[in-house]
């Protein structure tokens, strides 16, 4: 009895433990949060346990959750839905079954899971396709790049900018009826650092003559630099998106090597070679004061330059599109970022946006202070919530009215 005792009260301490999790003050719906980060925190753990034993990846653990979110595309009333390629590089593609008026719009989409995880297909993607392409008579191009650890930097970017140049033909939006003067981009986290990456080099591509109209960057991850900014600083246990998770994610976008992982735990992965580009996610002259708080600057811990030798994708505007040049932010059109206050990679999407603007490009910002990492994607069945509905609106509100 004693010993039956005891494991009840383990199991009870156990569940506890996974059930409760401390959720910011402010978030709507908190315990439907709560069972959603831990479901998160629980397939974290058993990924950990798995890479330990040596029987899956840590990504290839967490890659369960897209398979199990996929759907088969499926056409209904107002949008027909194919899966297919461009370039190369697999699609997922949304036409408007309404006749247009005129030419359609049309918006390339970048899914995110820190280009680890995700497909077009996972259920709260392939919905949100839908209504941008009904509400919008617009095509959209939902991009299946290749994910990593089985591929790195640049492949993601590679493949993302392959069907972006190869959409922009004038051939190819003749096809599909798009008016070259109304293309945009936009994508999610990793996907809202490939979109901004890809509109950065198109800028600099002779042979593309058909230029974005919109790009639209959706709690961007932006910087590999200094991963000790405050956001990451308040919302390290913040859910879906921790600190370490994020690191994790960045290390992997690059390398497998567990030893560039550590260093940028560390916020110790940058060589004094590459001191001058601190300058661009200094956040105490990028962030606004009401969200400097009470963290005071410090400079950055230099490491040894074998990492930045080994991997220096990490260190390249591809991959981290903050660390461009202001003369190479000149030229991006009009711009939406949308950060979450309860995110660890709040500050990179504000510190774009005072970036751009500086460079006079026209931004809307949208802040959410109710919000927190993904939350854009929860817009369906057990996991739908009302904020996730009022980020997404608010996206298709901007869309509808900028491209």
């Amino acid at each position: 009895m004693g010993a039956k005792l005891l494991w009840l009260c383990l199991a009870s301490a156990l569940a506890a433990y996974y059930i409760y999790s401390p959720i910011p003050a402010g978030l709507g719906q908190p315990w439907k949060v709560m069972l959603l980060d831990t479901g998160f925190r629980a397939m974290g753990h058993l990924a950990e346990v798995a890479e330990q034993l040596g029987l899956m990846h840590y990504m290839d653990v967490l890659m369960l959750i897209t398979f199990s979110e996929c759907v088969a595309p499926s056409s209904d009333e107002n949008v027909t839905v194919t899966d297919t390629e461009f370039s190369g590089v697999a699609v997922r593609l949304y036409l408007p079954r309404k006749a247009p008026e005129g030419l359609r719009r049309a918006v390339v989409y970048v899914h995110g899971g820190g280009w680890c995880l995700g497909q077009a297909g996972m259920k709260g993607y392939d919905l949100l396709s839908r209504w941008t392409s009904h509400r919008l008579n617009a095509v959209v191009v939902s991009v299946n790049y290749r994910l990593a650890p089985k591929h790195h930097f640049p492949v993601q970017f590679d493949d993302v900018y392959a069907v972006t140049k190869f959409f922009l033909q004038r051939s190819v939006l003749s096809r599909y009826s798009v008016d070259p003067h109304h293309v945009g981009i936009a994508g999610d986290s990793a996907g809202g650092n490939l979109a901004a990456a890809v509109a950065q080099q198109l800028l600099e591509d002779s042979e593309v003559e058909t230029k974005l109209k919109a790009q639209a960057l959706i709690y961007p991850a932006l910087q590999t630099l200094d991963l000790n900014l405050p956001s990451y600083q308040e919302n390290k246990h913040s859910p879906i998106l921790s600190r370490l998770l994020m690191v994790r994610f960045w290390s992997e976008y690059f390398t497998s090597d567990p030893s560039l992982r550590q260093a940028m735990a560390s916020n110790a992965h940058v060589p004094v070679e590459s001191s001058h580009l601190f300058q661009f996610v200094n956040w105490s002259h990028l962030l606004p004061e009401e969200m400097k708080k009470d963290h005071v600057y410090t400079g950055p811990v230099y490491s040894s330059p074998a990492l930045a030798q080994k991997y220096p994708g990490f260190l390249d505007p591809r991959a981290a599109p903050l660390l461009a040049s202001d003369a190479r932010l000149h030229g991006l059109p009009l711009t939406y970022v949308l950060t979450c206050e309860h995110d660890v990679l709040r500050d990179d999407g504000v510190m774009y946006v005072q970036r751009l603007r500086a460079a006079g490009i026209p931004v809307v910002h949208h802040h959410a202070k109710d919000a927190f990492h993904g939350a854009m994607m929860f817009v369906s069945g057990l996991t739908e919530l009302a904020v996730g509905h009022q980020l997404a609106n608010g996206y298709m509100a901007w869309l509808n009215e900028n491209l």
